[in-house]
């Protein structure tokens, strides 16, 4: 048996929908901005590590005695 649906009903069903829409909207625009945060920061340490590889003094070796 099939469930017939008011207008009324629709209408909640839609306006619901349109709620889920917005909270995902919500959520994906806090993600993009934590991704951009994310990306920001791994540039910075990239630039960062590359600066300490610069400065880094590098010991000569012990020559083993044949």
């Amino acid at each position: 048996m099939r469930k017939r649906y008011t207008k009324a009903d629709l209408e909640e069903i839609v306006y619901r929908q349109l709620e889920n829409l917005n909270a995902m909207h919500d959520l994906l625009e806090i993600m993009k901005f934590q991704n951009d945060l994310i990306q920001n920061i791994n540039q910075t340490l990239r630039e960062e590590i590359g600066q300490f590889k610069e400065k880094q003094f590098m010991y000569p070796k012990r020559r083993s005695k044949p």
